[in-house]
């Protein structure tokens, strides 16, 4: 049981981290990036090259993975949102045209990484030895790249939560109207809110290629958990995708575990529309009139 535990608070750190970025481009920006997953896949890939081609550690190379997708995401942002952001009447009609914009963005990405890399699966090993941790034995690279998503989560909530840059943030999160009243450039905020949202992605998917096997096809998968993640724990909330992650995490351990390791998929969705008839806005949403 301990064990099962350790082991899901731990998947549930990865998947909270990953839940973060695409909080903050839906909850800040407006857009529901559908092609969020193959962002991740796309930075395990680059961390793979990284490490196999020029020996260079995934903790090392996420200071070029990192940046270079913050930059990818802001082009993208500037070139193919933009427009949209611009002849969106309200905030739903921006949510419907960004679903359908992002949906044919995942094809071209999953295209280009199936046209480079194949459908093959790849890993690499990396740290891959047992530690004893709270007298359990857990894989290092685990551990390793949960301590690092720790140091992310904590330092993105101070930034949110501290700083002036962090309040404009939240400011157009909750009204972007009423935020320009109060002379937050909105358009700039939203902007670089969805860039850092690519960047936070490109970090978690580092960091998983570093314990987890992966292809070009398997970006859905982190799409769909992040979705049900932002949901459960509120649109925006920072503090609602880390519960909503370590629920996830523990919850699938335990069935794992104990049940069926077939199961974990129905059990995420259980929960997460548990969730929903109890508080449909989300752990930490406000419901809206």
């Amino acid at each position: 049981m301990a064990n099962a535990i350790l082991t899901g608070l731990m998947l549930g750190g990865m998947y909270a981290l990953t839940a973060m970025g695409l909080t903050l481009q839906y909850g800040v920006a407006r857009i529901m990036n559908l092609s969020y997953g193959e962002f991740l896949i796309a930075a395990a890939f680059a961390s793979h090259w990284l490490f196999t081609g020029w020996a260079l550690s995934p903790f090392v190379g996420l200071a070029f993975v990192v940046p270079a997708a913050f930059i990818v995401n802001l082009v993208i942002y500037k070139v193919l949102l933009t427009p949209l952001v611009r002849r969106a009447k309200t905030r739903d009609a921006l949510e419907v045209d960004s679903i359908l914009a992002t949906f044919g963005l995942t094809f071209i990405v999953q295209g280009s990484m199936l046209s480079l890399f194949g459908g093959a699966y790849y890993s690499y090993s990396f740290l891959a030895y047992p530690v004893n941790f709270l007298g359990e034995i857990v894989a290092a690279n685990r551990l390793a790249a949960l301590s690092i998503a720790i140091v992310i989560g904590i330092t993105l909530y101070l930034a949110l939560t501290k700083t002036r840059a962090g309040t404009a943030v939240r400011a157009v999160a909750v009204d972007p109207v009423a935020a320009q009243l109060v002379a937050i450039d909105v358009p700039r905020t939203s902007a670089l809110t969805f860039a850092l949202g690519g960047a936070l992605v490109a970090a978690a998917g580092v960091l998983v290629s570093t314990f987890l096997t992966f292809n070009a096809s398997s970006g859905v998968v982190f799409t769909m958990k992040a979705l049900i993640i932002v949901v459960m724990g509120g649109v925006g909330n920072i503090l609602g995708c880390l519960v909503a992650g370590l629920l996830l995490g523990v919850s699938e351990a335990l069935v794992s575990a104990f049940v069926d390791p077939g199961l974990t998929l129905a059990v995420n969705f259980a929960l997460f529309l548990i969730v929903l008839l109890v508080k449909p806005a989300g752990l930490f949403g406000r419901a809206t009139r």
